[in-house]
Formats: C-alpha cells, sequence, structure tokens
C-alpha cells in the first residue's frame, strides 16, 4: 500500500470516529442578538452537547440582568441568522426552565429518540418522524443555523438570544496542528517560501 493511499485511509478513519463523537455548541445570549434586536442589557451563555451515538442533547444555559421575567427558553431551527424559526425543542418551553425570574440556570438532557423531546410541528416538518427531526436538528446545529432564545415577559418573542456555533475539539486541532505542520514542512522541502 502506498504512503498516499494509507493516509487517505488514516483520514476517513480519523473523520468518521470524530464525527461519531459528541459535538459542543455554544452561544452568547444577547438582546442585539435578537430578532428584531432589543435594548435588553440581559445576557446569557448556552452550552449544548448534541452525542450522535447516544441521541441525547445535553442543553446548559446561564442568564442575568433580563428587563422582565421570563416565560419560556427553547432550541429554534433551522434559520440563517439573523432570521427566524420555529422551536425545535419542546414547546412551549424546556420542561423545569425557571419562569418568572430575571436571573437563572438551566441544565437537562434530552432523549432525542423520545418525541417529547421536541415540538411536535418540527417533527412534521423534518419528514414525520423522532429520526428524521433529530437529523434536521443536527444538520441545522452543524450549520450554524439553530439558535437558543429566553423569551420574557416584556418580549414575547424573545429578549435574549444567541446563534449555536460548534467549539473545536482538542483532538481536531490537534490533527489540524499536526496537517499544517506536515504541509509547511512539506512546502519547505520543496522550496516554496
Amino acid at each position: 500500500m502506498n504512503r498516499s493511499l494509507a493516509g487517505l485511509l488514516t483520514t476517513i478513519t480519523l473523520c468518521g470516529a470524530a464525527h461519531a463523537a459528541p459535538v459542543t455548541y455554544t452561544a452568547s445570549l444577547t438582546g442585539a442578538a435578537e430578532a428584531p434586536p432589543n435594548e435588553s442589557p440581559g445576557t446569557g451563555f448556552a452550552t449544548v452537547v448534541y452525542d450522535p451515538a447516544l441521541h441525547t442533547l445535553r442543553v446548559s444555559a446561564d442568564f442575568t440582568d433580563l428587563l422582565a421575567p421570563t416565560t419560556a427558553a427553547h432550541i429554534h431551527c433551522c434559520v440563517a441568522a439573523p432570521g427566524t424559526a420555529a422551536p425545535a425543542t419542546p414547546v412551549p418551553s424546556f420542561p423545569g426552565f425557571p419562569e418568572g425570574v430575571t436571573a437563572g440556570s438551566y441544565s437537562r438532557t434530552f432523549d432525542l429518540t423520545s418525541a417529547s423531546s421536541f415540538n411536535p410541528g418540527f417533527i412534521e416538518l423534518a419528514g414525520g418522524t423522532v429520526a428524521a427531526a433529530e437529523a434536521a436538528l443536527a444538520a441545522g446545529l452543524d450549520a450554524g443555523e439553530a439558535y437558543l432564545n429566553i423569551h420574557s415577559e416584556r418580549f414575547p418573542g424573545g429578549e435574549i438570544r444567541g446563534f449555536l456555533q460548534a467549539v473545536p475539539e482538542p483532538a481536531t486541532l490537534a490533527l489540524l496542528g499536526i496537517g499544517l505542520l506536515g504541509l509547511a514542512f512539506r512546502n519547505q522541502r520543496k522550496g516554496c517560501p
């Protein structure tokens, strides 16, 4: 087997293993990121971990300084910023999300094989099955087309929100660094600047 083929097989193996690993997404939540933007001084931070092997979605959020008490929170999908989309996760709100407060924290793991982890309308739009809804949400997260927002009494459409972006895993960053070093070494050997 030549080196090129061995390298290609190694890359495919590593990429396949990385794809099955949990993926972490984060978002800073602000009023300026809402659609339409608002003057809320409220801020927050959300972390969402999607595990395709376990079919789970871990949602954690912290928020503070909202102008009015909370009424709901969920993840919306699938639209590019600064657009809006219907909720993908349970409606009217995440189960157990703190309501009637202007600051708080939330953390829950959703079983994505259960219809109760989704907005029924999102399941229908995705193709009518829970598996299709999971696939659509995963694709939206990967494309940066999902956002988490927190609704309040003053801003029923959402007081703060943020589009979720993937956080590179340390192994991915290490592989990228190794690849860049390899390219630099190869270019140096070929006499490239």
